[in-house]
C-alpha cells in the first residue's frame, strides 16, 4: 500500500508529509521546494486487541498508547502540481510517473486561498481552493488517457491481430498504475466499452476512460489544509458543498506538527487523532497562550485532521484490514505480547494470511483458528477488521 500526498506548491503537503512521519523535510513558501519524491513511513489507528485479553502488547514495530494501536504505512510527498502538467509545464512529467504505484491520493489544497495556481503567495482568500480540485482532476485525466493516445495505434494492431479482449489489452495497459483487471473490467462495463472495436473508439470516449479509470483506481481524499486561517472555515465549507461527492476534510498540518513537538518536549499529552490534549508542566505565559491557541484549533476542527485523513485513506476507501497473529499466549519468542499487526485488503482469506507470514507456512496450511472465539476455519474464510488469527500448519 502506497499513499500519495499530492497538491500544487506551497499548498502544505511537505508540512502534511512531516505532520504525519515526523520525518524533517525542507519546507518553503517558494514554489518547488520538493524536487524529488519523499518517501517514509507513517501510521494509521487501529483499536488495539489487547483489552480483550486484559494484556499490554508490546508492538514490534509502531507503536500502541491506551490500547490505541498506530500501524505503519508508507507515504510518499511528490512535486507540486501546476496546470498544464501533463504537457510538461512545472515539474509535471517528474510529477505523474512519481505517482505511478500510489494506491490513493490525498490532495492537499491551501483551503486559505492565499496562494495562486502555481503556488504564489496571494493575498489570504483571494484564491478560490475549488480551482485546484479541478484542476487536479484535468491533469490526472489527461495523463491517463495520454497513455492510452501514445500506445494506440499499437493496441488497436494488437486488438485486431491478436483477437484480444478489450478488457486484457486495456489492463496491460495500465498495470504499471497499479489498476488491476478487475478496476479495468468495471470501468469498461460502466462506459460501455468492453465490445467496442478500439479502432471506432472517439477521443471522448478514451478520455471518458481515463477520466474513469482515475476516479476508481486512484481514489482521492481532499485535505482542505490551513483551515485554521482567516477564510480557511468558509472556504472549506465551499469545498464541501462545490465536490460533495469528495470527502473533504478540514486540516491544519501546522497545529500537528506543533503538537507532536510540544508532545516530545513533555509540555502535553497528546495521542495523534484526539480532539484535545492536556497540558503539563511548568509552562510559561507565552507557551501557555500558544498551547490555548492549539487547543482552540482542535476543538473548532475535531483536531488537527491530519490523522483522520490517513486513517480514511487505509480503512474507509481502500478497505484495508488489521489481522493479528495469534496463537499460544499471544507472547512471542522475546517476550512481547501481540508484537505484530498486518494491514491487509478486504476479502483476505486465512491462506491468503497464511503466505502473508511466511510462504512455508502458507504452503504447509492446515487451518486456522480464530483466536477470540476458539472456532476452527477453513482456508476460504475471509478475516474481518481486528480479527486475531492463529496459522495451523506442517513445517517443511
Amino acid at each position: 500500500m502506497l499513499i500519495g500526498l499530492v497538491g500544487k506548491p506551497s499548498s502544505g503537503k511537505s508540512t502534511c508529509f512531516q505532520a504525519l512521519t515526523s520525518v524533517p523535510v525542507e519546507r518553503s513558501s517558494r514554489p518547488f521546494t520538493t524536487i524529488k519524491p519523499n518517501r517514509a513511513v507513517a501510521y494509521v489507528e487501529v483499536e488495539c486487541v489487547d483489552k480483550e485479553f486484559g494484556k499490554q502488547c508490546n508492538p514490534r514495530s509502531g507503536y500502541c498508547v491506551n490500547h490505541r494501536r498506530f500501524v505503519s504505512v508508507e507515504l510518499l510527498d511528490v512535486a507540486g502540481l501546476v496546470p498544464g502538467a501533463h504537457e510538461g509545464k512545472g515539474l509535471g512529467n517528474k510529477f505523474l510517473d512519481d505517482l505511478r504505484q500510489a494506491d490513493i491520493l490525498i490532495n492537499v489544497v491551501d483551503a486559505s486561498g492565499s496562494t495562486n495556481e502555481v503556488g504564489e503567495k496571494v493575498p489570504t482568500g483571494s484564491y478560490d481552493p475549488c480551482n485546484d480540485v479541478r484542476f487536479l482532476e484535468q491533469e490526472l485525466d489527461f495523463w491517463i488517457s495520454g497513455i492510452l493516445d501514445n500506445n494506440w495505434a499499437k493496441l488497436v494492431r494488437e486488438g485486431n491481430l491478436k483477437k484480444k479482449k478489450n478488457e486484457e489489452i486495456i489492463a496491460e495497459q495500465f498495470s504499471g498504475l497499479g489498476m488491476g483487471r478487475d478496476v479495468v473490467s468495471r470501468v469498461l462495463r460502466e462506459l460501455k466499452l468492453e465490445e467496442k472495436v478500439l479502432s471506432e473508439w472517439t477521443p471522448e470516449e478514451k478520455l471518458s476512460l481515463g477520466r474513469t479509470l482515475r476516479r476508481i483506481g486512484k481514489p482521492i481524499i481532499i485535505a482542505a489544509n490551513k483551515c485554521d486561517l482567516s477564510t480557511g472555515w468558509d472556504n472549506y465549507q465551499k469545498l464541501k458543498k462545490t465536490f460533495p461527492d469528495y470527502l473533504v476534510i478540514p486540516c491544519s498540518a501546522e497545529a500537528e506538527i506543533a503538537l507532536k513537538g510540544a508532545a516530545k518536549a513533555g509540555f502535553l499529552d497528546y495521542i495523534p487523532g484526539d480532539k484535545t490534549f492536556t497540558m503539563k508542566g511548568d509552562l510559561n505565559e507565552q507557551q501557555k497562550q500558544a498551547l490555548t491557541i492549539l487547543k482552540a484549533v482542535c476543538e473548532k476542527y475535531s483536531g488537527t485532521g491530519i490523522q483522520g485523513c490517513l486513517n480514511a485513506a487505509v480503512f474507509d476507501f481502500l478497505k484495508y484490514i488489521a489481522i493479528f497473529p495469534g496463537g499460544g499466549d499471544l507472547v512471542d519468542s522475546q517476550g512481547r505480547t501481540l508484537p505484530d499487526c498486518f494491514l491487509l485488503p478486504g476479502k483476505t482469506t486465512a491462506l491468503d494470511f497464511a503466505f502473508k507470514l511466511h510462504s512455508d507456512i502458507g504452503n504447509g496450511f492446515i487451518g486456522a483458528v480464530d483466536y477470540k472465539t476458539r472456532q476452527k476455519v477453513g482456508r476460504d474464510h475471509q478475516l474481518k477488521h481486528r480479527d486475531v488469527i492463529e496459522i495451523l500448519f506442517k513445517k517443511p
